[in-house]
């Protein structure tokens, strides 16, 4: 196997992670933390996402090296591919970039942010409410369209592993 077919393939398998970890949270997450109270809503979305912002390292190993791979792949698929396997990486590789990570860094992560700034202590019921209603269902309509992107991407890669 050679660099191009190693980086292709350990690309596949992070970006397939990724699709998994944004599936998890589509599925089951955000639906059962959607049954609690505005408080406590918020409350767990800030520990799970207080676990991924302080740097968890295996998330930013996933996180960080599967925009890597997938963007190493698609420049050295630029030399080792031609016709539908180039045309098939390239698709990948912008899908991700723009279907996964863009949404991520303009939409969910503000929304991150913007809810882990909050002090719950010092908030009465109608803000909790409010912040919640203008967090949950943009953030989960973008985590959908995250989680197909991936899901597609991963697709993709997978289909072009197989052609090889």
């Amino acid at each position: 196997m050679g660099l191009f077919q190693l980086i292709l393939l350990l690309a596949t398998f992070l970006c397939s992670l990724v699709a998994g970890f944004l599936f998890a949270f589509a599925v089951v997450v955000m639906p059962g933390i959607t049954r609690l109270g505005d408080r406590e809503f918020i409350q767990a979305f800030q520990v799970m996402d207080g676990v991924i912002q302080k740097g968890q390292p295996i998330f930013v190993l996933l996180w960080v090296g599967s925009v890597a791979t997938v963007a190493v792949a698609a420049v050295l698929g630029l030399w080792y591919l031609d016709g539908a396997d180039r045309l098939l990486l390239i698709v990948a590789a912008i899908l991700y970039l723009l279907g996964v990570q863009f949404p991520t860094f303009i939409v969910n992560v503000p929304l991150n942010n913007r809810l882990q700034a909050l002090d719950l202590d010092g908030l009465d019921e109608p803000t909790r409410e409010s912040a919640r209603r203008t967090f949950e269902p943009r953030w989960n309509r973008w985590n959908v369209i995250r989680t197909v992107m991936a899901s597609l991407v991963s697709a993709l890669l997978i289909l072009l592993m197989l052609r090889l």
